[in-house]
């Protein structure tokens, strides 16, 4: 079976792009690979900081290693959103495939410093593991939201500069780089999500020599997705879609059954619907839609 790595610089090779889907619980996983597994596509199952803790660690460890060894299927772990060099510790110690190591509010020097540290301690352990680097604030919440949060950056100045990602990667060595680049986490309940700045993505490509990760990709648009794709993103990361999907049918299967009490019952049309949405991203992004 190919690394993560072979994996995703083959994306990068064919400009398509990896969907990172984050699950919560066992319900999430299955249909995230049964999604996948569906339309023969790799694809990535991450948690972030709230959904290790709900999870467990070396538990979603041994949840994607069983699925990976059983179906021999190219299915991989990634620490989402790790706030803090223990937390990233952690999770390369138990064996995650990527980590998602968000330093993005601290200034540029001290962002290279701390990921530069989560990077040599990754290669310390397994070289295999990747570590993605965060260059520009897009908001932490995967939730609905009523406005854009205040000090997320989407737009003009504030979106990540060429020469600032450019020292960022080169300083840092990281394997992946996600830039502010018009996205935002989370889905804005009233209003489309902002629009991407492909050529921003463009131009950061240009100078980076690693491939580009796209975070907040829930509630952007099929056209935004596709043209960030040409553009140079090869992995997209959904999570808002998937919760959204879950809850709205939890809800209306238990309005249609007030009695029903068996679990595996109540929360069957929960994976049916987000396997739904992993299916329809995943076609999205490999270019079989």
């Amino acid at each position: 079976m190919q690394t993560l790595r072979q994996i995703i610089k083959e994306a990068e090779d064919r400009k398509v792009a990896i969907g990172h889907f984050n699950f919560s619980n066992l319900e999430g996983l299955w249909a995230i690979f049964r999604g996948a597994k569906n339309l023969g596509v790799p694809v990535i199952a991450g948690l972030s900081e709230g959904e290790r803790d709900f999870v467990g660690v070396s538990q979603a460890v041994a949840l994607v290693k069983s699925l990976r060894d059983e179906y021999d299927y190219p299915i991989f772990l990634s620490a989402d959103h790790t706030y803090s060099f223990e937390r990233a510790k952690e999770a390369i110690d138990a064996g995650f495939d990527l980590i998602v190591f968000d330093r993005s509010e601290l200034p540029l020097e001290e962002n290279i410093a701390e990921t530069k540290k989560c990077v040599a301690y990754a290669r310390e352990i397994n070289p295999e593991i990747m570590i993605e680097g965060e260059l520009g604030h897009i908001g932490k919440s995967s939730k609905m939201l009523d406005e854009i949060p205040e000090g997320t950056e989407i737009e003009g100045e504030a979106l990540t500069k060429a020469e600032d990602a450019q020292a960022f990667v080169s300083g840092s060595g990281v394997d992946l780089f996600s830039p502010a680049v018009g996205n935002l986490h989370g889905m804005l309940k009233h209003a489309p999500n902002p629009r991407l700045d492909l050529e921003k993505i463009k131009e950061l490509k240009s100078v980076v020599g690693v491939p580009i990760i796209l975070h907040g990709g829930s509630g952007t648009s099929d056209e935004d997705l596709l043209g960030a794709v040409q553009a140079g993103v090869s992995v997209i990361h959904i999570n808002t879609e998937l919760r959204l999907a879950y809850r709205q049918a939890l809800v209306e299967f238990l309005q249609e059954n007030p009695d029903e009490i068996a679990p595996y019952k109540i929360l069957k049309n929960s994976i049916k619907v987000m396997r739904d949405v992993v299916e329809k991203r995943l076609k999205l992004f490999s270019g079989l839609g």
